[in-house]
């Protein structure tokens, strides 16, 4: 079983960066393993991969250094050990809210005694060629993640960064600017500033990693001087539109010019 760099790093309070793909597509996949990343997310929350295209973009991602992992549709087991199973070496579940879901989480990605995970990694071992390796490793070797998204998530957030096996939390702050009541187009907040600070403060306190994204160079620095570990930048489709818009906007301004 290939080594989880990333999660070495995590675990280690190193940073690692990473870019969550919502495009679905393999050969993006590919190409973004070979530029340095330390993960790549394979988003299945909020498009409309099925496993057969979930399993490709894996494949385009394997033989490089960077670290696979899926963004699960929800908390339920069945996605966590497909995931998994494909040859995901990681998971990140959506709207975490208690330290009971945390442990849940966690349990789904464990083989017994340690977890409830089912055998069968098809992929993961290489079709059983790997199985000794696997079997013996698997359970350290994967990260175990999930999105904070909440204020129920937050107010638990000392109870479920306590939880043994747990990674990573990962801010999303769209879906915590509509929870707390704010608009997520007019960001900036003090409040959800003040969120970001207590969250790395806590993590930093329990050994879990906790990320946020970022869309900019820039974005990112600052990011990454609140001492934020988890880092997203992009996603794709943001990484490829401003690029374009930057053309464009060039291409504009000389037409205009002339």
């Amino acid at each position: 079983m290939q080594t989880n760099r990333a999660k070495e790093k995590l675990n280690s309070g190193e940073a690692a960066l990473g870019t969550f793909m919502g495009l679905g597509s393999p050969s993006v996949a590919e190409l973004l393993s070979q530029v340095g990343l330390d993960f790549l997310v394979i988003e299945t929350e909020h498009n409309g991969l099925d496993s057969a295209e979930i399993e490709h973009m894996l494949m385009a991602i394997k033989g490089t250094d960077t670290v696979p992992i899926v963004r699960v549709p929800s908390h339920e087991q069945v996605f966590i050990q497909r995931a998994l199973d494909m040859g995901a070496m990681g998971v990140i579940a959506p709207m975490l809210r208690t330290a009971a879901e945390a442990e849940a989480l966690v349990s789904a990605t464990r083989y017994p005694p340690h977890g409830i995970r089912g055998w069968g990694p098809m992929r993961a071992s290489q079709y059983t060629i790997d199985n000794d390796d696997y079997i013996k490793r698997a359970n350290d070797n994967i990260i175990v993640a999930a999105l904070l998204e909440t204020t129920e998530a937050v107010a638990n957030l000392e109870e479920i960064t306590s939880v043994p096996g747990l990674d990573a939390l990962y801010l999303g702050m769209w879906d915590l600017c509509f929870n707390m009541g704010f608009n997520p187009m007019e960001m900036p907040f003090p409040e959800t500033d003040a969120v970001i600070e207590y969250a790395a403060e806590i993590g930093k306190k329990n050994g879990v990693a906790i990320g946020i994204g970022s869309t900019t160079p820039e974005e990112l620095k600052q990011r990454m001087d609140q001492g934020l570990t988890f880092l997203g930048f992009g996603p794709d489709y943001s990484l490829v539109l401003n690029a374009v818009r930057a053309g464009v906007d060039v291409f504009h301004g000389s037409e205009q010019g002339s």
